[in-house]
């Protein structure tokens, strides 16, 4: 019997993401001016306040506030009527420097021998539902939202649109997992009040989702089979509510590191339950998770499986993962079991914090893109990023996004599987 499966996604202006994407922010700021800056910073955003805590090891300093009102209206809270914008909004400083006792752990020896800076478990996914190898529930939500931002900030149509709004795509699935059609899209975005009744305001919002934002996001589908997936019978829910006027951090207040399944693989293979942003690659919660990614990526690119999970485990201090799992979910295509894989991957891969550090370039300022529309599936490309400082001098650096999104591993596994 057919099953079906549902991911969301949220727009950079949903509050959780304005929380991200100001602690990816800082994240950046240290890095660009301190390769080796220690950061952990969490931002809360509410009505017109905005509050930085963590834990900071850098040797430079740099203005917090600055950062973050750039950021809040780069995102497009620029208005006072949204009760929270990036001129006049309270900025609240709790970060204090990273405690000795975790630092300890972390330098211990010489540069490889570099220890996890927490324990955990992390997760990286892969299928080949999308050309991205992405679920194309999650893969499909993210467009629309990325498509409805890029039309807000035009403002040639839909100009009533203010930053907040989430997305949900529900597909149906065969019981072979194969995706079959998509059944219900979710589309709930923030406007601004209008002149006529709700009624006939909801009317025109459902409208000009149907006819201005899906053709735009349909046009930016290259694959036939994710193409297939539309249909005639989809059941289109457009600001259920009925009035989405009160939003963003004036309507919920926004934390970061809340939406860990939209940031990953909306809710397809596992989560270790980790956030990302706000944390440097010392940390891997960020930076294991995208290592398990890249491998799983390249092992489905490479024929290895249709479809792969990969689990890497770690002790606080210590170098070497205290395990690697793989799960193939069936669809493995080598006469190996999922088992072998994982030991195959270990002797491939070399998972030490500071090797993973070097094999992504994950010392760069490469995260406040990251922050919002997810962390997996991006387009890896090398951008010019420019950081200015009351304190240091203006730097344009050359830097590689989403390093862990390259194929360049399929070689290289298909000789080792003889695929």
């Amino acid at each position: 019997m057919s099953y079906l499966f549902s991911s969301e996604s949220v727009s950079e202006g949903h509050p959780d993401k304005v929380s991200d994407q100001i602690s990816d922010a800082i994240l950046d700021q240290f890095l660009a001016y301190d390769a080796d800056a220690r950061v952990a910073v969490e931002t809360l955003v509410t009505t017109g306040q905005v509050v930085i805590a963590g834990e900071v090891r850098s040797s430079e300093y740099i203005d917090l506030q600055t950062i973050a009102r750039k950021t809040i209206k780069r995102i497009g809270y620029t208005k006072s009527e949204y009760q929270f914008d990036g001129d006049s909004c309270g900025i609240l400083n709790a970060i204090h420097e990273q405690s000795d006792d975790i630092n300890r752990g972390v330098d211990n020896g010489t540069e490889d021998d570099q220890g996890a800076g927490d324990q955990g478990m992390m997760f990286g996914y892969a299928c080949n539902e999308t050309e991205n190898y992405m679920p194309v529930t999650l893969d499909l939500a993210q467009i629309i939202m990325k498509t409805l931002a890029d039309i807000r900030k035009e403002g040639k149509v839909m100009t009533y649109l203010r930053p907040d709004s989430k997305s949900q795509v529900t597909v149906e699935y065969a019981d072979d997992g194969t995706p079959q059609r998509i059944t219900t899209i979710v589309v709930s975005t923030q406007h601004d009040e209008f002149d006529a009744d709700d009624a006939r305001m909801l009317e025109r919002i459902k409208d000009d989702v149907k006819h201005i934002l899906m053709p735009r996001v349909k046009a930016q589908i290259h694959s036939e089979k994710v193409l297939a997936l539309f249909n005639d019978d989809i059941t289109y829910l457009v600001n259920p509510t009925g009035k989405f006027v009160i939003g963003g951090p004036n309507g919920d207040t926004g934390l970061t590191g809340r939406k860990i399944i939209v940031d990953t693989y909306g809710g397809r293979g596992a989560h270790g339950g980790g956030a990302f942003s706000g944390k440097d690659s010392s940390k891997v919660d960020r930076s294991a998770a995208y290592m398990a990614r890249y491998i799983a990526k390249n092992m489905v690119a490479a024929g290895v499986a249709d479809e792969m999970l990969v689990q890497v485990s770690y002790a606080i201090g210590k170098a070497e993962p205290v395990s690697v799992y793989v799960n193939t979910y069936g669809k493995n295509r080598t006469a190996l079991t999922d088992g072998e894989i994982a030991e195959r991957i270990t002797r491939m891969f070399d998972l030490r914090p500071k090797a993973i550090e070097r094999e992504l370039k994950l010392r760069q300022p490469m995260y406040v893109e990251t922050a919002a529309y997810g962390h997996m599936g991006r387009k890896n490309e090398v951008v010019k990023k420019t950081f200015t400082s009351r304190y240091h001098e203006e730097k344009t650096i050359d830097v590689e996004l989403f390093t862990w999104e390259k194929l360049d591993m399929v070689d290289m596994i298909r000789k080792e599987f003889n695929i």
